[in-house]
């Protein structure tokens, strides 16, 4: 049997993490120089989802979504932030 993209993705990257059909609930989209950062907030989970688009992205809150993602940490005013970098996002 084919493996799946994301079957083939998570084996050669063990690190990654996928997560099915969870729920935004904010989406944020900020521009930083050439760059759109969106923020999503996914529902019963206190840490930030960040990824980044040359193009303005269609919001997401209250969608459900599929994610591929994995932890990293970000220096804010001098304290690190645990944040999740997404890698892959596809509304399910």
């Amino acid at each position: 049997m084919a493996k799946s993209p994301i079957d083939k993705l998570l084996f050669k990257h063990p690190h990654l993490t996928h997560s099915t059909d969870v729920k935004v609930i904010s989406h944020i989209q900020r521009a930083k120089n050439d760059w759109l950062i969106n923020t999503i907030m996914i529902e019963n989970v206190t840490v930030a989802f960040k990824f980044k688009r040359k193009n303005r992205y269609m919001d997401l809150t209250g969608s459900l979504v599929n994610l591929t993602y994995y932890p990293t940490i970000e220096t804010v005013a001098g304290f690190d932030i645990e944040i999740m970098k997404v890698v892959r996002i596809k509304k399910a």
